[in-house]
């Protein structure tokens, strides 16, 4: 991915417009929890995605963008990021990522959501608790005056705490007009490092923590990031604006914690 050099500061009316987007990814998402369950393909979620985001007005972001063939990048147990759905059923104790962008009124959302397959393993229930939780510590770092170092510090200090592997081949980035735009937002780094965070810059923060190690490659298929060592990965993202004292939020898990938790209560 290619990210301009120069860091795009945006105005209300713009974050508002992001909001939008974020918020019918979030939605999108929400539809696909809805259905996940053993036997499913992933294709069948990416339908699912692609009708829910056009119903609404928007476009798929990751459809065609840089030949990327489908709406959702859905990657299974040790695929971290930029799995291509297919038509192999998932099976029960599975995790699935799965990342899906909109494109509506000129602004893109970004947002990705891991999702446990029927009953996981316990080890693998706690990485996706821990992921999610190097997201929450990130986000309190992204306010003015504090720099993209805190946001990776913060993550990594988290993740490695526990025994973890941080990927550091793929990042976070900056979003708006473009789906990628700078400055680049790494999973790791030193307090007080890199680029000073500044209001109204929008980041799209999103940890990809492996129960292994931290290494990874790139599959077969040109796109597809998998683990070395073959362990599972989980990946959580949220598009946020830095603001002062605290980051705003433009997404949201709200609709797709509401699905899973009525999933597991019946």
């Amino acid at each position: 991915m290619s990210l301009g050099r120069r860091v795009r500061i945006k105005t209300d009316e713009e974050v508002e417009l992001i909001r939008l987007s974020s918020l019918l990814v979030g939605r999108t998402l929400a539809e696909v929890a809805a259905r996940v369950k053993p036997g499913v393909t992933t294709l069948d979620l990416d339908a699912v995605a692609e009708e829910f985001i056009r119903d609404h007005g928007a476009e798929p972001g990751f459809k065609g963008y840089g030949g990327f063939p489908n709406s959702l990048c859905t990657s299974v147990n040790e695929a971290v990021v930029h799995g291509i759905p297919n038509d192999t059923p998932l099976q029960e104790g599975d995790i699935v990522s799965v990342d899906c962008g909109v494109l509506m009124n000129g602004f893109y959302g970004d947002s990705a959501y891991t999702f446990e397959v029927g009953v996981v393993a316990p080890e693998i229930h706690a990485l996706l608790e821990a992921t999610k939780e190097c997201l929450n510590l990130a986000i309190e770092q992204a306010v003015v005056g504090k720099r993209i170092g805190d946001i990776g510090f913060a993550c990594q200090q988290y993740a490695e705490s526990l025994g973890y592997g941080v990927v550091r081949e793929l990042v976070g980035h900056g979003l708006g007009k473009d789906l990628h735009e700078a400055p680049e937002v790494p999973n790791y780094g030193r307090r007080g490092n890199g680029p000073k965070l500044m209001d109204g810059m929008v980041l799209a923060i999103e940890p990809m923590i492996n129960l292994g190690t931290r290494e990874v490659g790139q599959a077969e298929d040109g796109w597809t990031i998998v683990t070395r060592d073959g362990l599972v990965s989980a990946h959580f993202e949220h598009d946020v604006v830095v603001r002062q004292g605290k980051a705003d939020v433009l997404s949201s898990f709200k609709d797709i914690e509401e699905v899973l938790n009525s999933k597991n209560t019946n």
